[in-house]
């Protein structure tokens, strides 16, 4: 079978994207490929310079392109309401990218709103984003939205530890990684269960890069690979744009449905091209998706079709 490319996106003229996190790597990737395809394209990233430094990249490949920057910081609530808020003014968004995150910070660290930095920026941000937005998500006529998950959502957990959520009790980075990217995998089916229960177009599906090289494994503050990962990478691992074809096939493919799931198809789906995988079977607990959901709004301030 013919491997999945960037040529196969279909073309996204008279769509309006959002990418959270597109200032570099897989984020970057996925934008340029969106406004090479025809569609207006919004780079969503914390840092302003960063943010304006990839508009000007994506224009450079691609003259003409419709993308502009809006600062968001998804370890802050005020800032993502503020983004929202911003955004309000554009009528319709076709489609949401939740690709932002940060990896093993090594130390735990509190958000401006009190919460375990990885949880704040992988789940409980993207999480009030999509509830704040989904009211221009209705709008479109097919409206999408593409969670960025991992390989770590299936190494080692069995279940999501509702006891310990913000890692007060016992701390370790990879154990808090792993945690808020199973959380994304869940949030992502059941926000599909919910679009299907509510009887909208919405398609919720996720994807996972594989080992991609980007900035991701030394974002945490003074995170450094060790050895073993410096001999490894280059066998085991792909580059940037390889890395986003899982969330660009997620994003825009026809047959991509709701509660889909996109890796890379060799080496345990570290590198390869964009096949659908199967969901790792601690993210199919549909009670404990239920409870999440529900702490998710409690911590966020935000709901399902209302926003708030």
């Amino acid at each position: 079978m013919k491997a999945w490319t960037v040529a196969d996106i279909p073309s996204q003229a008279g769509r309006l994207s959002v990418i959270t996190g597109a200032n570099s790597g897989i984020g970057w990737h996925t934008a340029l490929e969106l406004a090479r395809a025809g569609g207006k394209v919004i780079v969503a990233a914390r840092t302003p310079a960063k943010g304006i430094d990839a508009v000007e990249r994506i224009r450079k490949e691609v003259p003409g392109a419709s993308v502009r920057f809006e600062a968001l910081d998804l370890a802050s609530l005020r800032s993502v309401r503020a983004f929202a808020k911003n955004l309000s003014s554009e009528g319709r968004i076709d489609l949401l990218v939740n690709n932002a995150g940060v990896m093993r910070v090594p130390t735990r660290e509190l958000t401006e709103d009190g919460f375990e930095k990885q949880f704040e920026t992988n789940f409980v941000g993207p999480f009030a984003l999509t509830m704040l937005l989904m009211p221009s998500l209705l709008r479109s006529d097919a409206p999408r939205v593409t969670t960025l998950s991992s390989g770590a959502a299936n190494m080692g957990l069995k279940r999501i530890n509702f006891d310990d959520l913000q890692g007060l009790k016992s701390y370790g980075p990879w154990k808090a990684y792993c945690q808020s990217k199973l959380a994304d995998l869940m949030f992502s089916i059941e926000l599909g269960r919910r679009g299907r229960t509510a009887g909208s177009p919405l398609i919720s599906n996720a994807a996972h890069p594989g080992y991609a090289r980007t900035n991701l494994q030394t974002s945490g503050p003074g995170r450094e690979l060790n050895a073993i990962e410096s001999f490894l990478t280059p066998f085991m691992s792909h580059d940037a744009a390889h890395g986003a074809l899982p969330t660009l096939r997620a994003a825009t493919a026809a047959d991509a449905a709701s509660g889909s799931y996109y890796a890379p198809d060799k080496m345990f789906h570290l590198k390869g091209d964009p096949v659908p995988v199967e969901i790792p079977k601690p993210a199919l607990d549909e009670e404990a998706a239920s409870r999440l959901w529900r702490t998710a709004e409690q911590l966020s301030g935000t709901s399902w079709l209302n926003g708030q």
